[in-house]
């Protein structure tokens, strides 16, 4: 017996996934705003249009008592550090051309989330899960050895995007309020930024109307896809959840190879394969799993 998917969480999912895929695509059209402008631009405006949403909604309420629990302060604050650090990562790596190393740490970042499961949690793994762990390490041992150099930036970009997993398990809450609060954390600091930049004539925002309009749209490109993906997740399996976070770096990685043309060694192909046996077994690892949970609650309603 299987479940029926929802077919507008499904919508929902790959739309929310697909967007990301395009990311770079969006990115170095903001040239010349260098990365961390790029940041600053993209957590203001991101606020705004939550505020406007969260108006629309009546759920200023709710904002403010996230915003105001001295429980959750710490946790909101490091999840707003390790998410700014993702964003600036990724934005800095398209703008300079590291379009398949950025698309590798998001596809990397399932084994860095097994390793903060044992590391934090004390999760023991699988069978299934342990030769993905390996031939995902054994993936990131040969790029090492094609770059010279550990591929730093898929390391940070799975790293951080993993401890800001970690971090919202604990930090639970809605993806739009918790959007909201982690941006306006970095308010001060990106408005600071932003002031500088125009008081010593550098910003670019007012430059020209084209520059102006990229970098506000920045904050609902990156709003709306989280709100469909957060509507996915409400209506689908944790395992077709886990399966189309895939999609993301396997539209990065094409773009990257057959649009851009970004180089690829041997070594870099066979690395890629192995990472991509990786993500097969966790696929299959997770189906499993999930049919094993829908047949025991069949047997339950039994």
């Amino acid at each position: 017996m299987t479940a029926k998917l929802d077919r507008r969480g499904l919508i929902y999912g790959v739309s929310a996934c697909l967007t990301w895929g395009f990311f770079p695509l969006f990115w170095p059209l903001l040239k010349p705003a260098f990365a961390l402008e790029i940041l600053a631009h993209r957590v203001v405006w991101s606020l705004l249009v939550c505020l406007i949403l969260i108006v629309g909604q009546r759920k200023m309420k709710v904002l403010l008592r996230l915003v105001a629990n001295k429980r959750r302060i710490w946790w909101l604050v490091g999840s707003s550090l390790a998410l700014s650090a993702n964003w600036l990562i990724f934005i800095w790596a398209v703008n300079n051309n590291y379009f398949t190393e950025s698309a590798l740490g998001y596809y990397i970042n399932p084994l860095v989330m097994i390793l903060l499961g044992i590391v934090v949690y004390k999760e023991k793994l699988s069978r299934t899960q342990w030769l993905a762990s390996i031939s995902g390490a054994a993936g990131v041992v040969i790029l090492s050895f094609a770059y010279g150099r550990p591929p730093w930036i898929a390391l940070v970009i799975a790293s951080t995007w993993g401890i800001y997993a970690v971090i919202k398990k604990h930090f639970n809450g809605n993806a739009l309020e918790s959007l909201a609060a982690e941006t306006l954390v970095l308010l001060i600091p990106a408005l600071a930024l932003l002031i500088y930049l125009g008081v010593n004539g550098e910003g670019h925002f007012g430059f020209d109307l084209r520059s102006s309009i990229l970098l506000a749209v920045a904050g609902i490109i990156t709003t709306l896809p989280l709100l469909m993906f957060n509507g996915a997740a409400t209506r689908l399996p944790l395992s077709i959840i886990g399966l189309l976070q895939y999609i993301h770096p396997s539209v990065q990685f094409l773009i990257a190879v057959f649009v851009l043309h970004e180089e690829m060694s041997q070594a870099s192909w066979i690395s890629f394969v192995f990472i991509w046996l990786s993500l097969f077994l966790l696929a299959a690892d997770m189906m499993k799993s999930s049919r094993r949970s829908l047949d025991n609650r069949v047997a339950k309603a039994l």
